[in-house]
């Protein structure tokens, strides 16, 4: 329990700038390839991001019970059953 105390106490003292300077350090200094490549695809991912506003998101989950309405699913056994291809 000390430990996660600590570390918000850290979070909550360390500014912005100074928790990037500490990512930076550790990039730099103790980083392995794959750690680094976990860092990039998160950044990648952040790149791609596109939040949607509130009515773009109602307008998708009435698409998706019209969907369901329609029957257009399949169970979760058939799902499992399709998973065994990929």
């Amino acid at each position: 329990m000390l430990r996660n105390r600590y570390f918000v106490e850290k979070e909550i003292v360390m500014g912005a700038a100074q928790r990037l300077e500490a990512i930076q350090e550790f990039l730099s200094t103790k980083a392995d390839d794959r750690f680094i490549n976990l860092v990039f695809s998160m950044v990648e991912t952040e790149k791609e991001y596109q939040p949607i506003s509130v009515e773009q998101y109602n307008k998708e989950l009435d698409e998706a019970d019209a969907e369901m309405d329609r029957g257009e699913f399949i169970s979760h056994e058939e799902l499992k059953e399709q998973m065994k291809n990929w």
